[in-house]
């Protein structure tokens, strides 16, 4: 058995996001979900799985497919309980990007443990709520918790 996610796809709208035009910290997520990933529906055992993250209507879209091309139930969970993560999230890069040309080291390092300490909740959030559908370990929620919020800015982008 295999629990791991194989291929994942990012959907903004209707339209796959290219991974050349990620930001380099999405990119990365991406790469490290494909080489090192736990990632189980609790209804199958055929992985390794292709996953589709998409952001729709303020709900995030979870469709998943087994090594043997059969499409697994499509998760569909709000976005809501991740709305204050999010936006504290970006505020803290925001404000390291500001700081980053004038502030001293500490002042960036402090910054830096409050960015990771709102993406440990996020994945901790995303753990917990996928417990009863998908099993998914520490960073691979940390990961998805990643392109989560990159979808999410780009919803957001779209609206405003």
């Amino acid at each position: 058995m295999d629990s791991r996610i194989a291929h994942l796809e990012l959907r903004h709208g209707d339209t796959p996001l290219n991974p050349d035009t990620l930001a380099c910290e999405q990119r990365a997520a991406l790469h490290d979900l494909l080489a090192d990933s736990h990632f189980k529906p609790l209804n199958d055992n055929a992985g390794p799985y292709d996953v589709l993250l998409a952001v729709a209507d303020a709900r995030l879209v979870v469709g998943i497919r087994n090594a043997a091309q059969a499409d697994l139930s499509t998760l569909v969970l709000s976005l809501k309980p991740y709305r204050r993560i999010i936006d504290d999230y970006f505020l803290m890069i925001r404000s390291f990007e500001e700081a980053r040309r004038t502030a001293a080291p500490c002042k960036l390092e402090a910054i830096d443990m409050g960015r990771r300490g709102l993406h440990n909740e996020g994945a901790e959030l995303l753990v917990s709520r996928l417990k009863d559908k998908v099993e998914i370990d520490f960073e691979t929620g940390r990961r998805l918790f990643t392109l989560i919020c990159a979808l999410h800015r780009d919803q957001v982008r779209t609206l405003g």
